[in-house]
């Protein structure tokens, strides 16, 4: 039987929570201890699934030469998506930097095996959607465990899954759902990189909590 959280956990706990910050720049050669890496991955696969399906894999991605086609990938799509932006927020786009994928020491990319569990699995069958969902559930306690770890995490998703199946090898059948760079860092931001260079704040909590129906008043 687990024991109950004592109030000093708890408070780590919530020092880890919103300590969590999106690493782009600040990445150090430093490798990351095999052992390290293996906490962190297990905390992952320790996330809540739906059915108990577990519908996650998680890759691995040392090699330069791979780091660096996964790079020339995000180019790519990062410069599709500037040409979105109008103006002066395309500008404010292009100064910024949103992936770490060759200076971290290393990437994963999580996946989830929609097959896993077989063709009816328990909590799928009206929101058959509830397996990505889970996987993302691992995706953050990947995050949570690295920052307890004092790891940075930046996510990748400006880039072309198509793409990035193929350069990993990745079966058809299988859905990416995050591409990950880790490593150590010079230093985490007090707010979100976002915020402090300007381009969105935090919306206050209490203007997303509605009482019994949308959009009624707490």
């Amino acid at each position: 039987m687990n024991t109950l959280i004592t109030q000093q956990e708890r408070e780590s706990f919530y020092k880890v929570l919103y300590g969590r910050r999106d690493v782009r720049s600040e990445f150090l050669a430093d490798p990351i201890p095999d052992e390290c890496l293996l906490r962190i991955l297990n905390a992952a696969h320790h996330a809540p699934s739906v059915g108990f399906s577990q519908p996650w894999n998680f890759i691995v991605v040392r090699d330069e030469t791979i780091k660096q086609s996964i790079h020339d990938l995000h180019q790519q799509a990062n410069k599709e998506a500037a040409e979105m932006f109008a103006d002066q927020r395309q500008s404010e786009y292009r100064k910024l930097k949103l992936a770490g994928i060759i200076n971290a020491p290393i990437n994963i990319c999580i996946t989830c095996d929609r097959e896993r569990g077989g063709s009816v699995v328990l909590g799928k069958t009206q929101q058959p959607e509830m397996d990505v969902y889970s996987t993302v559930c691992a995706v953050q306690n990947l995050q949570l465990s690295a920052r307890a770890e004092n790891i940075g995490v930046g996510w990748v998703s400006i880039i072309d899954k198509k793409n990035l199946k193929l350069a990993l090898k990745i079966p058809d059948r299988i859905e990416v759902v995050a591409y990950l760079c880790l490593g150590y860092v010079s230093h985490f931001y007090n707010e979100p990189e976002l915020q402090v260079k300007g381009w969105q704040s935090r919306v206050d909590v209490d203007d997303l909590i509605s009482l019994n129906e949308w959009d009624s008043p707490l």
